[in-house]
C-alpha cells in the first residue's frame, strides 16, 4: 500500500519534469486562469477519461463526474458545477458522455441492493419504467443494456435543457449547445447520439420557463 502511495507522488514529479522539458511555462500559463470552451459530465468510472477520449489538454475540458452521468435536479453538486461553466466561464457545449458497460446503469436494471446508491440508482430506474415497453421487447440481453445506457445519456441532456441555468442562458442569447455521448470502452470511439439542444422549444411545454 505504501509503495503504491509513494509511486504516486513519484509519477507526479516526472510529469512535472516531462511538461517543463516540453514547455518551461506550462504551469504559469495555467495558472494565469482558464477559459474551457466546454462542459464535460461524465461517469466516474475510472476508464472513461474526459481529456484524453477528446484529446485535449488541461484547461480545455471544465469537468462534472458521478455514477452514471446523472443530471439530477436536485443535486446541488451538479448545479453548482453547471452555474459555474455556464454563468461564469461561459462555456459554448456541455457533453453528457455515458459509456457502454457502465456499472451503475447495470445495477438500475437488477434488483439487488448495492447500499446507499440504491437511492441514487433510483432515478435510472425511473427512466427504465418510462422505456420498458421499448427495453422488454429487445430479447438480446447486452443489446438491451446498451440500448439503455444510450436511453439514460438522452435522458440526462434533456434534464440539462429542463434547468432554470441553462434556460436562463437561452433567453439572454448565450451561445449554448448540449450533446449526448457514449464511449465505447472495447473501441476508444463515442457514438454521437444526435441529441444536439441549443433551445428549449425542443422540450415539451411543461418544461419550458418563462424566465
Amino acid at each position: 500500500m505504501r509503495k503504491f502511495y509513494e509511486q504516486l507522488l513519484e509519477n507526479n514529479k516526472k510529469w512535472v519534469e516531462t511538461s517543463l522539458a516540453k514547455d518551461p511555462n506550462y504551469f504559469a500559463d495555467l495558472a494565469k486562469g482558464q477559459q474551457p470552451p466546454l462542459l464535460w459530465i461524465g461517469c466516474s468510472d475510472s476508464r472513461v477519461p474526459a481529456n484524453e477520449i477528446v484529446g485535449a489538454k488541461p484547461g480545455e475540458v471544465f469537468v462534472h463526474r458521478n455514477i452514471a452521468n446523472m443530471v439530477v435536479h436536485s443535486d446541488m453538486n451538479m448545479l453548482s458545477v453547471l452555474d459555474y461553466a455556464v454563468n461564469v466561464l461561459k462555456i459554448k457545449h456541455i457533453i453528457v458522455c455515458g459509456h457502454y458497460g457502465c456499472g451503475g446503469v447495470k445495477a438500475a436494471m437488477g434488483h439487488q441492493s448495492v447500499g446507499i446508491i440504491d437511492n441514487w440508482l433510483r432515478h435510472i430506474k425511473d427512466e427504465y419504467r418510462l422505456h420498458d415497453k421499448y427495453l422488454n421487447s429487445i430479447e438480446n440481453e447486452e443489446e438491451r443494456f446498451n440500448a439503455f445506457v444510450e436511453i439514460n445519456t438522452k435522458e440526462q441532456v434533456y434534464n440539462l435543457a429542463k434547468t432554470s441555468i441553462v434556460q436562463n442562458a437561452w433567453k439572454n442569447g448565450q451561445d449554448l449547445m448540449l450533446h449526448g455521448w457514449v464511449y465505447g470502452l472495447n473501441s476508444g470511439f463515442v457514438t454521437d447520439l444526435d441529441v444536439n439542444i441549443a433551445s428549449n422549444d425542443e422540450l415539451d411545454e411543461v418544461y419550458q420557463l418563462d424566465l
